[in-house]
């Protein structure tokens, strides 16, 4: 840690802003190992907000006063990263994003208690009085964010009708649960006699009641949700969407190139799958693809067995990895099943970060709700990108970057998505080069994998900007090799969450543009080894910063 008396402006600037961010999203700090915080929760109210947006204007007002004439590349990078956080965070404020924003079935209020389930320690009294006191604060919470969602009820900005639909079942969900399921109560089995007692007691008397009442505003709210479900459909929605477009990519892009771009590569990546068909002996993929929705041999009724599977992939990349990068991630990665409260909406397959502190590793979380829907081709692609050399490769080598700020090594993904999201799309990539794919059925759940990031693109701004209806985007996704399932949660996705699915293929362009650049430059003596910790070795940047600053750190074999 950089002593603050000798710390240049940026490092004090960067690490004020941290701890500013880090009181104001205290779950966030509590999923990094931070437990200063692990009392508190969001303050979602408007003055919460007014707070947020002084503290924002504030940031970009102290970094305009920081000559920049000297800096080395590393506070030239964290300057840039702090201005592009507070300007995109501004714009969402400006926008009111918080009309909407809590209509999410992977991450709104309703899903805190289950998230904190999966970090928030009580191993001493005093991490387990840290967390009765934020439960006796969360009905305040939903209530502020009831009321944000009142607020655009009565401005006309409502979400749109799936996916309140999901979000108004997962919370029924959520109050039916026998006490004993509860997420926060089953996954601390080792409490003794009085803690469990209390904990028990804190669910009875401020979760349930609370997710209760939230019940009831969801369902007085369904009849309002928006018929278009994109955000064209609401006042202000085409700037919205162009803000979530920069906030998702760090680029200005326009709807139109990127559904243009991800038509194209659908075409080129079609081309590769008719390859893969041809080697398997069938006319074409369609073929290929009904003859292994028929093969009883890539399904299963068995949980644990999909589980079983990611371990083994995770095994194959941790043996090959020493041979494409120098250096790897102290922490490991295990494999959980996604929890039954949240599995009906949750995407295929997610990471956990591990946390600084090395208190747990990271987590891979596989969704095996209905695994009969899941072909288990598929799984590796997923595997690659979350796991080993994907998401885990990045998020925790991130984490163990010395010598940067916080911010830089835990907080660089407010920058935005599409470096780590690129990175583990070009990981998917990278699986096939290293070998790791375990035969041609694999690769083609790869090229399906390309190919659903592609038509993401597609759909995204299909559904945002050229008011595509929620059928068209499942009948794409349907096109491409997606089962119905995957389809209709990657669809109401694409709805909660505008401009996030932008940030894969667009990072990974980036990634394989610089890539190609490099090996022009360096012919034979081309070092893929130094190019992988080179794109890892200075945690998340935004699109344009690794475009300026990577050449130079990857240098040519001697």
């Amino acid at each position: 840690m950089t002593d603050a008396a000798t710390a240049s402006p940026v490092r004090q600037l960067a690490d004020r802003f941290w701890e500013w961010f880090l009181e104001r999203q205290p779950i966030y700090a509590t999923a990094l190992g931070y437990q200063q915080y692990d009392d508190q929760l969001p303050d979602a109210s408007a003055e919460g907000r007014a707070t947020e947006v002084a503290g924002l204007r504030s940031l970009l007002e102290d970094a305009a006063a920081i000559d920049r004439d000297g800096l080395d590349v590393e506070d030239t990078i964290t300057l840039d990263m702090l201005e592009v956080v507070a300007r995109i965070q501004l714009r969402q404020h400006e926008h009111d994003i918080h009309h909407i924003e809590a209509m999410d079935a992977m991450a709104g209020p309703q899903t805190t208690p289950g998230d904190l389930s999966r970090y928030q320690r009580v191993d001493t009294p005093e991490r387990f009085d840290r967390l009765i006191r934020r439960l006796e604060r969360f009905p305040t919470y939903l209530a502020a964010h009831r009321a944000n969602l009142e607020e655009g009820l009565r401005a006309g900005r409502t979400a749109a009708r799936p996916v309140v639909a999901r979000v108004t079942e997962q919370t029924r969900r959520l109050v039916d649960t026998p006490l004993e399921n509860e997420p926060l109560i089953a996954a601390n089995p080792d409490l003794d006699a009085a803690s469990r007692s209390r904990l028990e007691e804190a669910v009875r008397k401020h979760v349930r009641p609370a997710l209760a009442d939230y019940l009831a505003g969801l369902e007085a709210y369904a009849p309002h949700a928006r018929e278009g479900d994109g955000l064209w459909a609401l006042p202000g929605g085409e700037e919205l969407y162009e803000t979530l477009i920069l906030a998702s990519t760090t680029i200005e892009a326009t709807p139109r190139e990127l559904h243009d771009y991800g038509l194209e590569q659908i075409e080129l990546i079609r081309e590769e799958q008719a390859v893969v068909a041809s080697q398997l002996g069938f006319a074409d993929v369609n073929a290929l693809r009904r003859s292994l929705d028929g093969d009883s041999s890539n399904v299963t009724s068995r949980r644990g067995e999909i589980i079983e599977l990611a371990e083994r992939q995770i095994a194959r990349g941790n043996a090959v990895a020493p041979r494409y990068f120098g250096r790897l991630p102290r922490a490991e990665v295990v494999v959980r099943q996604v929890e039954t409260f949240q599995e009906a909406e949750a995407p295929p397959a997610f990471y956990l970060p591990p946390p600084p502190d090395g208190s747990r590793p990271g987590i891979y979380y596989v969704n095996t709700y209905e695994p009969e829907g899941r072909p288990l081709h598929r799984l590796a692609a997923h595997t690659f990108h979350e796991a080993v050399p994907g998401h885990h490769f990045q998020i925790a080598l991130e984490t163990e970057l010395e010598g940067l700020p916080a911010f830089r090594t835990l907080g660089s993904r407010l920058a935005g998505a599409a470096y780590g999201e690129g990175w583990g799309l070009y990981s998917e990539r990278l699986a096939d080069e290293m070998g790791l794919y375990a035969d041609a059925r694999e690769r083609l759940g790869m090229l399906d994998a390309q190919a659903w990031r592609a038509a993401r693109l597609v759909v995204d701004t299909g559904l945002h900007a050229f008011r595509w209806t929620r059928q068209q985007s499942v009948q794409l996704l349907r096109d491409i090799g997606l089962s119905q399932i995957e389809a209709e949660t990657e669809t109401d996705r694409y709805i909660t969450w505008p401009g996030q699915a932008l940030a894969y293929m667009t990072g990974m362009r980036e990634i394989v543009a610089l890539r190609r650049e490099l090996e022009q430059r360096d012919g034979a003596r081309f070092d893929l080894s130094g190019f992988h910790d080179a794109v890892l070795g200075h945690g998340s940047l935004p699109l344009a910063t690794l475009r300026r600053e990577l050449p130079a750190w990857v240098q040519p074999r001697g």
